[in-house]
């Protein structure tokens, strides 16, 4: 049984690894979108670099990510009925709360790591919300407010993603209590800090004044 647990985490990491922004930017507009903006491939800088419409669609499939890695623990309990003959897991079980976290995490190191664009990817934010809302969609409101509410006071979303990220452990543990599922807390602190992690140039550059403020308008697709 550890063994498909296994086999599901790294497929987990596998869908976690798609590189969404490289492939619509290359397929519907010949545009590899690290060449320009932020050179990161993440839906940020999709939205600067192509606009709108296709900014929104790597937003929804990087997040759709983490909801399908999550929800792949269900995977687990259908092969232990019917292929085992096991009674299916209750969904408060620490150790399926455990299996859900473990392929989630597989699919955020999947699309920062990815191993289908030379372990260059983006920064996990979409795809860690997209766990998050399978997990506890209600942490993910709350987080979501917490990055709307900076983006729209600073203009900054790597300011916003790092603040939504550090509110995420201190949901868990004092509005929802999660104490009694450690691999929870251990997760949500893990993502906070990965998340502080993968923008470490971005806090170099919002030192030196330098960071880019972010708006759908600002970069049209017939100037590059």
């Amino acid at each position: 049984m550890i063994e498909v647990e296994w086999l599901f985490g790294i497929f987990s990491y596998l869908i976690g690894s798609i590189p969404n922004a490289l492939i619509i930017g290359k397929l519907f507009f010949s545009v590899d979108v690290r060449d320009y903006g932020s050179g990161n491939p993440g839906a940020t800088n999709v939205f600067r670099v192509l606009g709108k419409g296709p900014g929104l669609l790597i937003l929804f499939l990087d997040t759709a990510k983490g909801v399908f890695a999550v929800n792949l623990a269900n995977g687990i309990s259908v092969f232990q009925t019917s292929v085992m003959g096991i009674s299916s897991t209750p969904a408060t079980d620490n150790h399926f709360i455990f299996l859900k976290v473990l392929f989630g995490v597989f699919a955020i190191v999947g699309h920062i790591l990815p191993l289908f664009s030379k372990f260059k990817g983006g920064k996990g934010v979409a795809t860690s919300f997209g766990m998050l809302i399978a997990l506890d969609y209600r942490v993910a409101i709350c987080a979501l407010l917490v990055f709307l509410i900076t983006y729209f006071i600073s203009g900054f979303v790597s300011l916003a993603s790092m603040m939504a990220g550090i509110s995420v452990p201190l949901l868990f543990v004092t509005l929802f209590d999660y104490s009694q599922y450690p691999s929870v807390i251990i997760f949500s602190i893990g993502i906070s800090l990965s998340i502080v992690y993968t923008h470490r140039k971005n806090i170099n550059r919002l030192l030196a004044g330098q960071e880019m403020k972010f708006t759908i308008e600002f970069k049209k697709r017939d100037t590059l």
